[in-house]
């Protein structure tokens, strides 16, 4: 077998489940679950004492105080200002693009009051949840994007209190340039504390860590199945798995430039992780051919190249297709975190696509822009959840409770009255009887 899997649409179709496997052994899956279910339930009852031992067994450091003062995070910010000035504009670039397009999405919501039928005023209003924690992770990368991607939707939504929770290194506070994106970006608050007992702390509050509402961000496995696990006691974004892109090409024979786009494209994402899974559609084993050589010579040249080579190996895929209508299709099963097009006409596709985190149109719009520097935000659904949801947005921070305002009068009366009537018939449906009573009651009323 060479670096990559190649097979054609028929074959992938007919086997979908086994080649696109579940993200993990079904063992080890079991063992994370057990774990982070004792971890969950010591936390829940010994608060801080639980969290600083499961910090002593997992991380690298356990501070005195799991919070870190700002004014840290303030000479973190001046210090990468001085050191790293082409890293500090690029996140200050990336930051005003960021918060130009949460601020456009925050638009598309807004407060109403509608008088639906006469006497009836129905509205809305959007309000931003009081205390959001935002989880940036640490490990072989840290994730100094996720703080930004994370807080910066927060504070357009307007979240009172923003917490930036972050994995400690060996100096027992977390990464000095996450630091300087958590000020940068606006946090209230950052604790140094990482992995499934972080998740558990935000979710129930200890003596020192405030309960959040929300917890939003990127984790490892075990981050990611104590959210799983803790949904419901806490809001979440989502239960993301491992990272994902499709290129869609429709080039029989690839110029030598976009097959070295395509390759490196794909090579971005197997570099996250051996799980992660970097999958393209091709109309002719030609292109496969070209793709897997441009693989194999680009992987050489990377410092994560066993990282990559393995995700490539253990999940990597090539599809063969035979119509633009097979590729859509597949397209849409797969329902991709990240899904490039590198076609000649996009707009002859982008209708019919409908399952993705992300859409990145053409050859020149890098999934890493997506990543990075463009504005829209990298936290999206993985493991085909794009079939039912979107990536991270401002709208995770707001939350839209609605509202009835009833008046009665001569003029409007009958479609109150006749509101109450279709609620009673409803209710004795039902057989609840009590509800029957509450309308019965305003109907003599204005009888």
């Amino acid at each position: 077998m060479g670096l990559i899997r190649i097979v054609s649409a028929v074959e992938f179709t007919a086997n979908i489940k086994t080649i696109l496997g579940d993200g993990g052994a079904e063992a080890e899956q079991v063992a994370v679950n057990v774990l982070v279910n004792e971890i969950i339930a010591a936390v829940r009852e010994e608060g801080d004492a639980a969290v600083r031992r499961y910090s002593t067994r997992f991380e690298k450091c356990v501070p005195e105080k799991f919070e870190v003062p700002l004014t840290l995070a303030k000479e973190a910010h001046e210090s990468l200002k001085k050191a790293e000035p082409e890293l500090f504009s690029a996140l200050n670039f990336a930051a005003e693009n960021i918060r130009r397009f949460a601020e456009l999405q925050k638009k598309q919501l807004s407060d109403f009051e509608v008088e639906i039928a006469p006497g009836l005023f129905t509205g809305q209003r959007v309000i931003p949840i009081e205390r959001a924690a935002i989880y940036a992770p640490g490990g072989r990368f840290p994730l100094i994007s996720s703080v930004l991607m994370g807080l910066i939707p927060a504070a357009v939504a307007g979240v009172r209190e923003k917490i930036l929770v972050s994995p400690p290194g060996a100096d027992c506070i977390p990464d000095k340039r996450i630091l300087a994106a958590a000020h940068l970006a606006g946090s209230d608050r950052i604790f140094a504390l990482g992995g499934a007992q972080a998740i558990a702390a935000l979710a129930f509050g200890t003596e020192t860590i405030p309960r959040a509402d929300l917890i939003i961000g990127p984790g490892n496995k075990y981050v990611a199945e104590a959210k799983r696990l803790l949904f419901g006691k806490v809001g979440i974004d989502f239960v993301a798995g491992p990272t994902d892109v499709l290129i869609i090409t429709d080039a029989a024979d690839l110029s030598e430039d976009e097959v070295n786009l395509i390759a490196a494209d794909m090579l971005a994402q197997a570099e996250h992780d051996p799980d992660a899974r970097s999958r393209v559609l091709v109309p002719g084993r030609m292109a496969a051919q070209q793709i897997e050589r441009a693989l194999e010579k680009r992987l050489d040249s990377l410092n994560t190249t066993e990282i990559a080579r393995s995700s490539l190996e253990a999940g990597g895929l090539i599809i063969i297709y035979e119509s633009k209508e097979e590729a859509i299709n597949i397209a849409n099963k797969i329902a991709p975190e990240h899904l490039e097009l590198h076609v000649s006409t996009p707009t002859e596709w982008v209708n019919n696509l409908v399952n993705y985190g992300s859409l990145f149109i053409g050859s020149n719009a890098a999934e890493v822009l997506g990543d990075y520097s463009a504005g829209i935000n990298h936290t999206l659904p993985t493991s085909g959840s794009a079939r039912f949801t979107g990536g991270l947005s401002v709208r995770h921070f707001l939350k839209t409770p609605t509202s009835l305002r009833c008046t009665i009068s001569k003029a409007v009366g009958q479609a109150y009255g006749q509101a109450l009537k279709a609620a009673e018939a409803i209710a004795r449906a039902e057989g609840l009887a009590a509800h029957a009573e509450s309308t019965v009651l305003r109907s003599r009323a204005i009888e």
